[in-house]
Formats: structure tokens, C-alpha cells, sequence
């Protein structure tokens, strides 16, 4: 079944942007725990890294929300995504937050279209593939970007976030 266009926010801004990306769907198992493994399970395989499939999180210092995104195989480093924009120190923001300022569910949280653009940091890795993957917008809907235009529609920096 062909994904309308703008089927999301995420999808929207990729559109306008007339930037090339492709949308790929997955069952989404509502009783998932893990958003990110649930993905990289249904998508990773010959042609794909797990590497390559990145999530979105949403960071906290104080009142400040931000977003970091890296591969889903990686736990971050809230001192170096802290360090990357500018923040002192970062937490997990809370999901209601997160939510509200992006206006995507958790699990479906998106760097692009979000309703309110947060400052964001890309992992580095991303820049050494040729596309990556990341939320399209929607629980079991990533879309394929090089990452070059995720960096440049997210308005993100780059830093190595992974926690050592």
C-alpha cells in the first residue's frame, strides 16, 4: 500500500525540502519495550547496519529540551550530547515533555518535523553511511535519508555521543 506523501510531519519536511528519502514500514507490536530494537530487528539485515538505524531522544537541562539522535545499538552520552550543544548538564526528558514539544508519541518521536524545533546533535557516525534511517513520525515507520539532509533539516549539529 503506497504512504501518502505527507503521512507525517517527518514526511512533510522531507517533501519540502525535496529532499530523496524513502519510507519504510514494519508491524509495530504494541507490547514492544523497545522502539529502537523493534526496528532494528524488522530492518536491519544484508544491505542494512544496525549501525544505521538511529533513534531520537529527547534531553532535558531544566526547562531546556533537546534532542539526540544516535544508533540504536548505542547508549548516549548525556555529557557529550550536554558538551555538543552548548548545555551543561542534560537528562532524560520526561516522555510527556517530549511528547508535547514534539508532537510525535514516544517511540514514534522524529528529529524532522517536529512542532517544535529543538537543538539537536546528530551522531558522527551517521556521516560515514550513505543513508541512515530514523523516525518517519509514526510507530513503525522509519524513513531513509542520507544524512547529510537529516543534519541539514534538523539544523543539528555533529558530535561523537556514544557513551564510551
Amino acid at each position: 500500500m503506497p504512504v501518502s506523501r505527507a503521512a507525517t510531519p517527518a514526511i512533510a519536511a522531507l517533501v519540502a525540502a525535496g529532499a530523496p528519502h524513502e519510507v519504510l514500514r514494519y508491524h509495530h507490536d504494541p507490547r514492544a519495550q523497545s522502539f529502537g530494537d523493534e526496528a532494528v530487528a524488522a530492518l536491519a539485515g544484508d544491505s542494512l547496519l544496525p549501525e544505521q538505524i538511529f533513534k531520537t531522544l529527547v534531553i532535558a537541562a531544566g526547562p531546556v529540551l533537546a534532542v539526540a539522535v544516535l544508533p540504536v545499538p548505542w547508549k548516549l552520552s548525556l555529557k557529550a550530547a550536554a558538551a555538543a550543544l552548548g548545555l551543561s548538564k542534560v537528562a532524560m526528558a520526561d516522555q510527556a515533555a517530549a511528547e508535547r514539544a514534539t508532537g510525535y508519541v514516544l517511540g514514534g518521536i522524529s528529529p524532522l518535523g517536529q512542532r517544535k524545533r529543538l537543538p539537536t546533535v546528530v551522531d558522527s557516525s551517521a556521516l560515514s553511511f550513505e543513508r541512515v534511517l530514523c523516525s518517519a513520525g509514526k510507530r513503525g515507520w522509519d524513513v531513509a535519508v542520507a544524512p547529510q539532509d537529516l543534519v541539514r533539516l534538523a539544523r543539528a549539529v555533529t558530535a561523537d555521543i556514544r557513551a564510551v
